[in-house]
């Protein structure tokens, strides 16, 4: 997974992308506004459509403050790229803003170096534009680069990316700090909107900082929005045998996040056979209080052995929450946490509300549902829906759960398989490892199975009688009943739309989980649907 690359996806960024940072542009009163335009001249004052200069090399000239607009001709093409350095923008409340006027996006071509470059400074908003690189095989830069690398006290609020269309760089959208935010490091109040962010190489969008340290936690950004992102087809690189390429939208370095509305469909297909980690849809790392909701992850791939899944919170990510998602058919897990170390970092996370379909299509053995790594903690997982029809790839499982991880609670799950193992546990978990407790499984064709470490179960009271598990305060909790779900055995989800196939028309009521353990169970369900109490097992009520 990742994790172990994150802090190499950092170095290598941190090298092979120029100085820069980007954002979106909102009119704001007062300041210049410069024009650009083929039919322009560069020995115009550029303040007028009728004076507007012709070329970027002219426009980049222009030392923008606060206030001021660089607007390109709509529909028009540019070749180069515009910069913002330190001794620019940087008010929040006046904004430089870079756009379009007249009718559509200006398209800018960018060669070997960023489309737009933040570099130390903030106060800035770039959108309706459209970003084009010379091909993500043939440049290291990132389409949006905001960048900070200068010690000191620096306050840099107030990034916008919106309605944009960046392709052809290694990155789509990256936004990344040598520093934490505290010591001078990165960007607050960063937005990103809007934007199709696609057939870029290592990612569609990357925020990164300096490596974690667990002893003092710090974070490179703050308040960072990504609100209808889509970030597909971006296939990763071949060559890359250290590092993982392919991803969706990577945050890294973040403390108080949200990525909402968002896609992350179709990427992965081209990276490396031999690299350590593969890619994933949508995933966080050294981050904390990051929320992951509403969004789709499918068709996402990987070259290795590894990864290719929907949504994770790998390695040192805490007081986070997953909820309100739909996956379906990626190659690796739908929904994986994981962590490198036994730090004590990854700590107090949440997977809620969300809806994993046939995910595991190439590398099913790692399970649809994945808690693996070192020292997981106080993880509560409930009231998602994992179904599992048997994988192109082979024998998988629908839950796998590895060794060295506590307070880890399962309640209110509902999973579904074609016959492979409904649950498979490396070792055979104590309770306070590991809890289920008021789960539905069910076997839609084959035997109902269990593994639980060198030990197979073949119901689901065995599995309860040898173990403890599906129990509370002693009395049995859990049920095997078939959900019926609405769209047929086992639904081929091949939409976020469908979800709705996934409602049981034999519902099964779950456990009061505010009652009994004082979780919010929240009072809406995935399609919007209003949760009774107790609810109903799985995402979906009927």
């Amino acid at each position: 997974m990742p994790r172990r690359a994150a802090v190499a996806l950092t170095a290598a960024l941190a090298a092979g992308i120029a100085a820069g940072c980007s954002a979106t542009p909102h009119f704001v009163p007062g300041g210049t506004t410069y024009y650009v335009s083929p039919g322009g001249h560069d020995s115009a004052d550029g303040t007028s459509a009728d004076a507007a200069w012709r070329s970027l090399a002219r426009a980049d000239r222009a030392r923008l403050q606060p206030g001021d607009r660089l607007l390109l001709e709509g529909g028009a093409r540019f070749t180069g790229t515009v910069t913002l350095g330190r001794d620019e923008a940087g008010d929040a409340g006046r904004p430089v803003t870079l756009g379009s006027y007249g009718g559509g996006r200006a398209t800018l071509v960018a060669t070997h170096t960023p489309g737009v470059s933040v570099h130390d400074t903030a106060g800035v908003e770039i959108r309706d534009l459209t970003l084009t690189g010379p091909g993500a095989r043939r440049t290291g830069e990132a389409g949006v680069n905001l960048r900070a690398d200068t010690k000191g006290d620096h306050d840099r609020r107030h990034v916008t990316v919106e309605n944009v269309d960046v392709s052809g760089f290694r990155v789509g959208v990256a936004v990344g700090a040598t520093r934490a935010v505290g010591d001078g490091g990165g960007f607050r109040d960063v937005t990103v909107r809007q934007a199709d962010l696609h057939g870029n190489r290592d990612a569609g969008l990357l925020t990164y900082g300096p490596a974690f340290d667990p002893k003092h936690p710090a974070y490179a950004h703050e308040d960072v929005v990504l609100e209808a992102v889509r970030a597909h087809d971006n296939a990763g690189d071949p060559t890359a045998v250290r590092r993982h390429t392919g991803n969706g939208i990577v945050l890294g370095g973040v403390r108080d996040a949200t990525v909402r509305d968002s896609s992350a469909h179709d990427n992965g297909g081209r990276s490396a056979h031999k690299a350590p980690a593969g890619p994933v849809g949508v995933w966080a790392y050294d981050s904390t209080r990051v929320l992951i909701e509403h969004n789709s992850a499918y068709r996402n791939h990987t070259g290795s052995k590894v990864d290719g899944g929907g949504f994770g919170l790998d390695s040192n990510v805490s007081h986070s929450t997953v909820q309100y998602n739909t996956s379906f058919h990626n190659d690796g897990s739908g929904y994986y946490v994981y962590s490198a170390t036994g730090n004590g970092a990854h700590v107090d996370n949440t997977i809620r509300w969300n809806i994993s379909a046939d995910d595991g299509r190439k590398l099913p053995r790692h399970g649809a549902l994945t808690v693996y790594g070192s020292h997981v903690r106080d993880l509560s997982i409930y009231q998602n829906t994992v179904t599992m029809s048997r994988s192109p790839g082979g024998p998988g499982t629908v839950v796998l759960l590895r060794p060295d991880n506590s307070g880890v609670s399962l309640r209110n799950n509902l999973f579904v398989s074609d016959g492979d193992p409904l649950v498979s546990a490396d070792e055979a978990l104590a309770t306070d490892q590991v809890v289920f407790q008021g789960n539905q499984y069910h076997a839609a064709s084959g035997a109902w199975r269990v593994q639980w470490g060198k030990d197979r179960y073949p119901d689901l009271a065995a599995w309860r009688s040898a173990t403890g598990q599906e129990r509370v305060n002693g009395d049995p909790s859990g049920t095997s009943a078939d959900p019926c779900p609405a769209g047929g055995a086992l639904p081929d989800v091949g939409k976020p739309a469908d979800a709705r196939l996934l409602t049981p028309r034999c519902p099964q009521p779950g456990l009061d989980l505010h009652a009994r353990f004082g979780v919010d169970p929240s009072d809406a369900d995935l399609l919007g649907r209003p949760v009774p109490t107790p609810p109903v097992i799985g995402a979906v009520q009927p």
